[in-house]
């Protein structure tokens, strides 16, 4: 017991010597750097008494942080939260499951179609409280609901845009790109969306996808790439389609990247899922291309839908059929219902794409400036100002964000 009891003093004093040698959102990121596993870890075992300890030092370091740094954890932290109550719940302690759902929706946790689905939750689902947590659950989290609501735009809109532009595929960076990893025998000698498809296979197998942690400073495809093989990591989603995006310019296949978005009239949602746009010559149109879920989606006649047919058809209640492999990780096997009907109605609510299409394009470089173009639909609580200027001091740049409720304007070619 002496041992033990040693053992942990020790164990405390190494953190508060970590916490006191590092500001609290670095002491933050290298902690979930370090214990992100261990969580899952303990999740999988449902180990309550491992998740507690990585939760109450996780507690530590979060109480020390800012205002707004917490609000930046909101998502991880209602998750946490989350985790711990499907514990509680699979171990029968409704009343600690039920204690722990409140402090994940109080946290911020917004997803209620999960949670319909979850069995993790079927021991508590009957509970007076559930029931109660879920009514409150759903005015804010019944994404598909508040998808369909946002379904008017104004195609009258003429607020002007700048116009958009792609890098030919002769470009010598993009010409390195398609010559350094052997990008035509990859894509393979079928038609241009067996190539398309081809492609996202490989950038899915190749790369893991990473939402715990940033991307490398210089994002473009070859140094991502690189780094990732280099330091055995990953990228989030938006780097996933920032190299994808980059391999198809390369192979002179029209491409951009395009961000999803909630509506968060929360303000506490800091997700959200970046996806590619990729042009079909020979179906003359554009696809849904999803290199983090390796996924496409398709009508019931089979065909290969564009996002803004995806999110029209989420609203009209249409037929979708997702990809049968389509996967995270080559672990997690998707379904329409959590892909999206949830996951993805819950991004579409806002869309936002860059003003060109081009190597290196997010790269931090003094003294540039980025165009982003917004499109809110005319449900959406936020229009103004049209035009939000972001000036990043430290960087030297000037990110502008216009926005538009023509999509006409937005899917601009």
């Amino acid at each position: 017991m002496k041992k033990q009891i040693i053992l942990l003093c020790a164990l405390f004093m190494s953190l508060q010597q970590f916490i006191a040698q590092t500001t609290p959102l670095q002491k933050m990121d290298d902690f979930l750097q370090q214990k992100g596993d261990d969580f899952e870890a303990a999740y999988e075992k449902k180990d309550v008494k491992a998740y507690n300890a990585l939760l109450s030092d996780y507690l530590l370091i979060y109480e020390k942080l800012s205002v707004d740094e917490k609000k930046q954890q909101s998502y991880l932290m209602s998750n946490i939260y989350y985790n711990l109550s499907c514990i509680y719940s699979i171990s029968k302690d409704k009343k600690s499951a039920l204690a722990n759902l409140k402090k994940a929706i109080d946290a911020g946790y917004n997803d209620y179609g999960h949670v319909q689905l979850d069995t993790d939750l079927d021991n508590i689902r009957n509970e007076k409280e559930f029931l109660e947590l879920n009514k409150k659950l759903k005015s804010t989290g019944d994404y598909l609901s508040i998808l369909k609501r946002a379904g008017k735009y104004n195609l009258s809109d003429n607020r002007p845009v700048p116009a958009f532009s792609y890098q030919a595929s002769d470009n010598p960076n993009l010409v390195a790109l398609r010559k350094g990893f052997n990008l035509d025998s990859i894509a393979g000698q079928g038609s241009d969306v067996l190539q398309i498809l081809n492609l996202m296979h490989w950038i899915h197998d190749l790369v893991p996808h990473d939402g715990m942690n940033g991307n490398p400073e210089v994002k473009n495809a070859m140094s991502m790439i690189n780094v990732c093989k280099k330091d055995n990591r990953g990228l989030n989603c938006r780097g996933l389609a920032l190299v994808l995006n980059e391999c198809y310019l390369s192979m002179g296949i029209k491409s951009r990247v395009v961000t999803c978005l909630p509506k968060d009239s929360l303000k506490i949602d800091n997700d959200c899922h970046v996806i590619n746009s990729v042009y079909s010559e020979s179906l003359k149109k554009w696809l849904w291309i999803d290199p983090t879920f390796d996924a496409y989606v398709m009508n019931e006649k089979g065909e290969l839908l564009s996002i803004e047919e995806v999110r029209e058809y989420l609203i009209g209640d249409k037929h979708l059929i997702l990809n049968p492999d389509a996967n995270w990780n080559n672990q997690q096997t998707q379904t329409k219902e959590n892909y999206l009907e949830n996951y993805m109605a819950k991004n579409l609510y806002i869309l936002q794409r860059t003003a060109s299409s081009e190597y290196n394009m997010e790269t931090s470089s003094e003294g540039k400036t980025y165009n982003y173009i917004e499109l809110l639909p005319l449900d959406y609580f936020n229009q103004e100002p049209q035009k939000q200027e972001d000036k990043r001091e430290e960087s030297n740049t000037l990110w502008i964000f216009h926005k538009t409720n023509n999509p006409n304007v937005f899917w601009e070619h």
